[in-house]
């Protein structure tokens, strides 16, 4: 399948060009409000490595390759590897740390079709890629969890453990909200004309508040790539919602796992609330935890990242207790 990336004006070498490896210090110094944890976070050095799945570039940044146990990140719908800067080097002193991007966001390839078969042989590829044995443990936000879901069903002897960020599945009696609809189905995407302008109009999806605007702003920062011609984009594909197949997760996937699933949550979340934890505890078998964090919404560790770090660590001591005694 060839790389939509092969017809259009945009892609991973403009990343380079544009200096993003040095965005960790922006205006530092008139910054002071930014904790100290979070700078020492993003500047933490991590490789980028490629692994083509399908004619497709997938691209996956690793932090620490020296530890046996292992522990890979997925992101959330149009979202990207960056999204976990600020929290995977918390883990590199015991794990090696790997995330990726999803193919039709961040700096991988954009596709013709995406699917979730397509996602979770781009997960494997990545594993298989890197080396990772049966140690890892699959962290996964809100979209990513689902994908995750379905890797680890396919192929639970590859995996130690499952960690659900704000994900699960809605219970039949309270429908599922369809937030790919909500996104414009334009197969041109947006142009601005500089990057001041791309990053000021950078939203959450789903929508939400987030009082800590200094993670909202590295993320926007790491979310556009330059155009040729001139203008900034968004790196994620703007025909992804019309083209996605297969999106809806079913209980079967929740009671085929057959591994440790941890749950981390936001107790003000609009997309998992009390009542889907409550179906997910039911769905799935033995062993399984959750967690709530307080003043928190959908995207929990943009919200609490220090409470998020310490649950899922917590949760990462559960599992491996879980599998080892």
């Amino acid at each position: 399948m060839q790389s939509k990336h092969e017809d259009c004006g945009y892609g991973r070498t403009s990343r380079q060009e544009l200096g993003l490896e040095k965005v960790a210090r922006w205006e530092k110094h008139k910054t002071k409000q930014i904790p100290d944890w979070f700078w020492k976070a993003i500047e933490t050095p991590s490789i980028e490595q490629v692994v083509n799945v399908d004619d497709c570039d997938v691209v996956y940044r690793e932090w620490n390759s020296t530890s046996t146990r292992c522990l890979l990140f997925l992101h959330g719908m149009y979202a990207h590897s960056r999204w976990w800067d600020f929290i995977a080097p918390h883990f590199v002193a015991n794990y090696r740390v790997i995330a990726l991007d999803f193919t039709g966001m961040g700096d991988s390839d954009h596709r013709y079709e995406y699917s979730p078969s397509a996602y979770v042989e781009e997960i494997l590829s990545v594993v298989d890629h890197a080396g990772l044995n049966t140690t890892t443990i699959l962290v996964g936000h809100s979209f990513g969890g689902r994908m995750a879901t379905r890797a680890v069903v396919l192929c639970p002897e590859r995996f130690r453990g499952l960690v659900l960020v704000d994900s699960g599945i809605h219970a039949p009696e309270e429908p599922e909200r369809n937030y790919m609809a909500a996104m414009p189905r334009s197969g041109r995407p947006k142009i601005y004309p500089n990057r001041e302008v791309a990053e000021s109009r950078f939203r959450l999806f789903p929508p939400q508040p987030c009082e800590n605007q200094y993670v909202v702003q590295y993320i926007a920062r790491n979310s556009v790539v330059a155009v040729e011609g001139g203008g900034f984009t968004w790196k994620f594909d703007p025909d992804l919602p019309s083209v996605f197949r297969d999106v809806e997760s079913t209980p079967e996937d929740y009671r085929s796992l057959d591994l440790p699933v941890g749950v981390i949550y936001g107790e003000s979340s609009n997309s998992y609330s009390e009542s889907i934890n409550a179906y997910m505890a039911k769905l799935v078998p033995e062993p399984f935890r959750s967690t709530a964090i307080g003043d928190a919404g959908h995207h929990v560790f943009l919200d609490q990242p220090l409470p998020f770090i310490d649950e899922l660590q917590r949760s990462l001591n559960w599992i491996e207790g879980t599998t080892t005694n």
